[in-house]
């Protein structure tokens, strides 16, 4: 397949799954859903890897056997795709796409097959409910349009295609699924077990790794560690590559514990402890990650939550929390030493370079603000503006969500994104009421406020599931207190 071709069929499925968002129609919806199909699958095909055809082929009908039966099971017990999205958050393989390694969340694509499969069986049957995501459906819809048709002018467009294969293209249909879902109790509450439980074993194993000074997967960190300044000092990434992304779940977990506490109700003492262990526990395991991106987002997390459950209140909580992420904080030796002035002192330097990055970044938007370089775009845009060598410079990263989204879709993109950030914020804590369902909405919103903040730091945001698991869940559980009104037929 030809690179032109692949932008056709990229575009086409951005705009198919636009359209499956916001169509008013059954017919409109299913025609979303089969552009959608065919666009990502045309992507995959210009993808794969030469002369493995044989065994991508198998592997397709077999995994679609196992779909159909996930499906099935997904139609009779509809939140195991919640359930099931979650254990598959933490699963990144390292895989050849073409010439690029990634990691990419591979049985999560088997969770984004069970919920197609089980989407199109209720389209085509007498299930007439539209626009599940309700006040988000057009944010998201217009977001995702306008990224995939930024494919057809981008200044990369394998690694574009990369970005809507196996990012925006499956989560934004896994997010239309989840927003199906019809509220309960029992099964939210599994949800949050579930959540706090892989947070508990995660910290334990970065504590483990800690103590044993052995890590998996990321040789990048092995040397680093190595190279550290202080013997105290070792990054664990527990069973994720990036330490950064371990400490991003571990907040979220934290924050869901924090808010059982805050929120407990009487007669319940025992969720309320088994909440602050798990909470402290997984702190211990956040530290070790020395992710500082990590720490901010738990910080403004935490004194969002302080702030919204005790209002005036919380001020001497807030102060504590601070004092204690700060230290966590400039603990790493790094910091440290540039503050102390051991090292260059520079702005640059005391950030590890982002400061250039964003710097240029800003540059590299405002060279092209209309309609950006495209997705997938920055980093061989960023090249040139800088004069990088190499096909795929590691210095031309980018690190910060806004600037790439400026950079690659333009002010436009730009726009549509703050838009779907504050609409989804909205959603979360618009008229937060007392009772399970405003605490579930509370926890959603501080998950979501936790990761865009996190995003400041490390563009990851639309590479995470989470993100738009909690798209869908935050209008799940606003139709459950009446803040979002019920799904049109």
């Amino acid at each position: 397949m030809t690179t032109g071709s692949a932008q056709v069929a990229g575009a086409v499925a951005s705009l198919g799954l636009a359209l499956l968002l916001v169509g008013g129609r059954r017919d409109l919806r299913i025609a979303g859903l089969a552009a959608w199909a065919v666009g990502a699958g045309l992507l995959a095909a210009y993808l794969a890897p030469q002369g493995h055809h044989r065994v991508l082929a198998a592997a397709g009908v077999a995994g679609l056997v196992v779909a159909v039966v996930g499906a099935w099971l997904v139609l009779r017990w509809p939140w195991l795709l919640a359930l099931a999205t979650l254990a598959c958050v933490p699963a990144r393989i390292p895989v050849h796409v073409g010439s690029t390694q990634a990691n990419l969340l591979v049985p999560l694509y088997g969770v984004v097959a069970v919920a197609a499969l089980a989407l199109a069986w209720q389209l085509a049957g007498d299930d007439h409910r539209v626009r599940e995501l309700g006040p988000l459906a057009w944010p998201i819809a217009l977001f995702v349009g306008w990224e995939g048709l930024t494919l057809l002018w981008s200044k990369d467009p394998r690694q574009g295609a990369i970005e809507l294969l196996f990012f925006i293209l499956p989560f934004g249909l896994l997010t239309v699924a989840l927003a199906r879902l019809r509220w309960s109790r029992p099964w939210a509450l599994a949800l949050y077990v579930q959540y706090a439980l892989m947070a508990l074993v995660f910290a334990v194993i970065g504590i483990v790794q800690y103590e044993t000074r052995n890590i998996f997967w990321n040789p990048k960190v092995k040397v680093d560690n190595a190279y550290a300044p202080n013997g105290w000092f070792y990054r664990v990434n527990s069973v994720f590559y990036d330490p950064s992304i371990y400490g991003r779940f571990l907040v979220i977990g934290i924050l869901a514990s924090l808010v059982v506490v805050l929120r407990r109700r009487r007669g319940d003492p025992l969720w309320s402890i088994a909440a602050a262990l798990t909470l402290a526990i997984t702190w211990v395991g956040l530290f070790f990650s020395f992710s500082q991106s990590s720490f901010v987002s738990l910080l403004v997390g935490a004194t969002l939550c302080a702030v919204l459950v005790w209002r005036r209140h919380s001020i001497l909580l807030v102060g504590a929390m601070v004092a204690v992420l700060v230290l966590a904080a400039i603990a790493s030796p790094q910091v440290r030493h540039r503050l102390e002035g051991k090292t260059t002192s520079s702005l640059s330097n005391i950030t590890s370079g982002r400061s250039t990055l964003v710097t240029r970044g800003i540059k590299l938007a405002a060279h092209h603000p209309l309609i950006g370089v495209g997705v997938g775009g920055f980093k061989r845009a960023y090249a040139d503006l800088a004069h990088l060598h190499g096909k795929e410079p590691k210095a031309a990263a980018s690190h910060t969500t806004p600037i790439t989204v400026a950079a690659e879709t333009g002010i436009p993109g730009l726009i549509l994104f703050l838009v779907l950030v504050a609409s989804a914020l909205n959603v979360a804590f618009r008229r937060i009421r007392d009772g399970f369902e405003g605490d579930a909405r509370l926890i959603f919103g501080l998950a979501l406020t936790a990761i865009v903040v996190h995003s400041l730091f490390y563009n990851a945001l639309f590479e995470d599931p989470t993100f738009w698991a909690l798209l869908a869940l935050v209008v799940v559980a606003g139709r459950a207190d009446g803040t979002v009104p019920e799904q049109p037929a």
